[in-house]
């Protein structure tokens, strides 16, 4: 006998034949069931649905087989939350503000209070689907060609949407911070949108959690002196700590 998550789950997959994505509101109200629990569905099981930035999609696995941003979006999701809260009491009324791809930058998206105006400048299509959600914040879009692993898009040819603007800030995230090695992440198509950012922006903030301490992934985003903050859900390990104080990088934990 199917249990009742197995049930919901199906339910929303036959949904999906019929739109491309379901508000997890939306999602919600359709089961009769509050948002955690749609949210401890997805989580608890591998499905043919997976929840990106607040929408209910099909998974893109079901075609291809990568990485995918899917996978790791429900890893380590209460110390996301608590960085996220964090970097989000940085953002000032009025500023203009990069948000890169990967997991983390939801949490920090909605933890931003819904009556602050603010400019944002994305990449990855789950990033924009939470910038989307606030009320007051114009977004841009850095478009071109789509990668479904990652969920990013990527420019075609030599310019991009960020050579005409000037962000305050950019918030940049990594998958692995190494006292030799630097920052990296898993995808090297990710690097030119993020070298171009921390160029641009007067302000460049690294926002990993903790898991990502002393890991090293393929592609190395640069040293840990291409940051002047680190915001993590805890305080960097002594030697990594020891690093980031003499690259110039203050460090807020919480």
């Amino acid at each position: 006998m199917e249990s009742r998550s197995s049930e919901r789950v199906k339910k929303l997959a036959h949904a999906l034949k019929r739109t491309d994505k379901i508000h997890l509101k939306e999602a919600a109200l359709l089961l009769g069931v509050s948002e955690m629990t749609i949210r401890r569905d997805l989580g608890e099981q591998p499905s043919s649905v997976v929840l990106l930035g607040g929408y209910i999609v099909s998974d893109p696995k079901a075609s291809q087989r990568h990485y995918f941003v899917s996978d790791q979006q429900a890893h380590n999701v209460e110390k996301k939350r608590r960085l996220g809260q964090l970097a989000a009491t940085l953002i000032q009324p009025g500023e203009t503000v990069f948000f890169d791809c990967g997991t983390t930058m939801p949490w920090i998206i909605d933890a931003i209070d819904n009556d602050l105006d603010f400019i944002a400048i994305c990449c990855a299509v789950n990033t924009f689907l939470a910038l989307k959600e606030k009320p007051r914040c114009k977004v841009i879009l850095n478009g071109g060609e789509f990668h479904a692993d990652n969920a990013i898009f990527t420019p075609l040819g030599q310019g991009s949407v960020i050579d005409n603007l000037c962000p305050g800030k950019a918030f940049i995230s990594a998958a692995g911070i190494d006292v030799h090695q630097g920052v990296t992440c898993f995808n090297l198509n990710e690097l030119p949108m993020k070298h171009q950012a921390l160029q641009r922006a007067s302000q460049t903030i690294l926002v990993a959690d903790s898991s990502k301490f002393g890991k090293v992934l393929p592609a190395r985003i640069g040293e840990l002196s291409l940051f002047d903050t680190l915001i993590s859900d805890k305080a960097a390990p002594e030697a990594l700590a020891r690093r980031l104080e003499q690259a110039g990088v203050t460090q807020y934990s919480g």
